[in-house]
């Protein structure tokens, strides 16, 4: 979620090494030693090539904020509806952070755009305000269209946009309120039929299959749609279940020459390949704009890295071992997402593996709980649900199920499967250190077959952070 860290601040570009953090004396497992004399870097954002037909907006250099620095309002002044930029203020968002100031103009001019930033950069202020600048309230009509990968992000998403379309305090009079859809998995097709009917909403965040299955049934069309976002557009592209689903929407139930088109991501892979593609498969106009805020951030300076390696089919029990020795407050298991080949051979998803085997094995006190894309409504509901209560628990989740859910009391990542790319570890990093003002020392452990070190070693070197590996 990206409206948190509203206001200007130096990032730092060093990434300061930390001792190695002690395991107790209980601990079967100790850091193996070697050189630790490393060098600090500095982040050096890679250049991306200018092509003919879109504009690249380059990382520029951090400045301290002058006087002189324009607020959120300046910006957005003569675009969005003062009783927005009101709500705006109410709830804090007055500066603006460094992918609002330089996408906001490039999406009020009606560019499509590519917003490539951090989580927590403000993106999804960004292209909220878009929308608020490009909807008429008093038209009756599905304006703004945000797809999102999960039900919890869209959740987020849609409470952040009608804390924006809430009528600001101290103003007198009626005005016509903006109604805002979540057309989110679990809810009910004749529910958000009769919705439409009886008045069709401004702004609908739909997760793409509850959003294929209402046009797949004629219930509405995107016919008088004028802008479209994809957020985490990278998860949806990578998700076999979500991938084809999306092209539809965006080629053959809508056109990019009828609306305005967002894509905003923490991560695009190849990102040069993708905007080509883009304008190929005209998923975007061919005057697209590039918006690549600070790519990478550093890592959190309470978290340690390790790696063990151990045979395949030693995994479960060197899971059960860590965290026995590690006693974590609460952690995350990230599993990989099941291949569609695995699926077709009839065998269970590592999902169900750990799960199965935890809740026969593990003898501690923190409550096992299940995350994952294929869950029903209601079972993820319930999962999440536990984790809000509080308490201690251990959570298997794959990648997809985990984006845009918080969870702030988070001690411990293990990764039981390598994540695929460099930023999905950073995402499942981002997982920790997240309690305000904690001085808890979190760690991330990934447990890997001796072929795959080579492969967290390119993470550390793309990430710069230091693994350390745990010998038993």
């Amino acid at each position: 979620m990206d409206t948190h860290n509203n206001t200007l601040s130096v990032s730092s570009h060093l990434l300061l090494l930390h001792p190695l953090r002690l395991l107790s004396s209980s601990s079967c497992y100790i850091p193996r030693s070697h050189n630790n004399n490393h060098f600090l870097k500095l982040f050096s954002p890679n250049h991306i090539n200018r092509f003919s037909n879109f504009t690249t907006t380059p990382l520029p250099a951090i400045a301290n904020p002058s006087p002189t620095t324009p607020t959120l309002r300046d910006i957005c002044q003569s675009h969005v509806p003062d009783q927005f930029l009101q709500r705006m203020e109410e709830v804090g968002y007055v500066m603006p952070t460094e992918v609002q100031k330089q996408a906001l103009p490039h999406l009020f001019s009606g560019r499509d755009c590519i917003l490539h930033a951090q989580t927590g950069s403000g993106k999804t202020l960004a292209y909220l305000l878009l929308i608020y600048s490009i909807i008429n309230t008093k038209k009756s009509s599905f304006q703004a269209l945000v797809l999102v990968p999960t039900r919890e992000l869209g959740m987020q998403v849609a409470k952040v946009a009608r804390i924006l379309a809430a009528k600001p305090s101290g103003v007198e009079g009626e005005q016509r309120s903006c109604t805002i859809m979540a057309l989110l998995d679990g809810g009910t097709l004749r529910r958000h039929k009769s919705w439409f009917k009886a008045e069709p909403p401004a702004i609908v965040v739909a997760t793409v299959e509850s959003l294929c299955q209402m046009l797949e049934k004629q219930l509405f069309s995107l016919g008088t749609l004028r802008v479209l976002v994809v957020d985490e557009v990278d998860f949806i592209f990578n998700s076999s279940k979500q991938v084809s689903s999306l092209r539809k929407i965006l080629t053959s139930y809508s056109s990019c020459n009828n609306r305005q088109t967002v894509f905003a991501s923490a991560s695009i892979p190849q990102h040069n390949r993708f905007i080509n593609e883009a304008m190929q498969q005209k998923w975007t106009k061919r005057d697209v704009v590039h918006i690549q805020v600070s790519p990478v951030e550093p890592m959190p300076s309470r978290l340690y890295h390790r790696f063990i390696v151990c045979d395949m089919k030693r995994k479960l029990q060197t899971l059960l071992s860590l965290i026995q020795s590690d006693a974590p407050e609460s952690g995350i298991i990230f599993v990989g997402e099941q291949s569609e080949k695995s699926k077709k051979a009839g065998n269970a998803p590592s999902t169900s593996l750990v799960i199965d085997f935890l809740k026969t094995s593990y003898h501690g006190s923190l409550d096992i709980l299940l995350l994952e894309d294929d869950m029903n409504f209601n079972s993820r509901a319930a999962s999440l649900l536990e984790v809000r209560k509080g308490g201690g628990y251990l959570l298997v989740a794959t990648d997809v199920a985990a984006r845009g859910v918080d969870f702030p009391e988070m001690t411990h990542i293990y990764n039981f499967d390598l994540p695929k790319t460099a930023i999905d570890y950073l995402h499942r990093a981002g997982r920790t250190c997240r309690k305000p003002f904690s001085d808890v020392n979190c760690s991330v452990t990934s447990i890997i077959v001796s072929e795959e070190r080579f492969v967290l070693k390119k993470y550390e070197n793309e990430l710069m952070f230091v693994c350390e590996e745990l010998i038993q």
